[in-house]
């Protein structure tokens, strides 16, 4: 178990299906979870409470991944990890992504179990 509990973690994912099953799975090794379920909410819940990772969903409503990433990385104050997560596996998705500034890009399905070793691998970089 991860010996950092202060460290957070924020979702951004407009499937609830995905999300509550990884939000346990990442609790479990001892960070704190928040969800949001739009790029929105998402970078309402950046600015408010400075999460440490960010795994962002590439579709959503309301907001893109990528308009939320681009609204991250534009942000002058500390950025958080980011690893996108997405079902837009074409290359240009890891490439568009990658060039903007992604830790990761993570391919959906995805394994639960891999998903939060990449976590636990960047919050234990630092």
């Amino acid at each position: 178990m991860n010996t950092s509990p202060q460290k957070r973690v924020l979702i951004i994912d407009d499937d609830e299906g995905l999300t509550e099953p990884l939000q346990l799975a990442i609790e479990a090794e001892g960070y704190e979870v928040l969800t949001a379920h739009d790029g929105n909410e998402g970078l309402m819940k950046i600015e408010r409470d400075a999460p440490d990772l960010v795994l962002l969903d590439l579709v959503m409503p309301r907001r893109s991944g990528f308009a939320v990433l681009d609204s991250i990385i534009n942000n002058k104050q500390r950025a958080p990890k980011i690893v996108m997560v997405t079902g837009n596996s074409e290359p240009k998705y890891r490439e568009l992504a990658l060039d903007r500034g992604v830790d990761r890009f993570i391919p959906k399905p995805y394994h639960i179990e891999d998903l939060v070793q990449t976590v636990n691998e960047l919050l234990t970089a630092e």
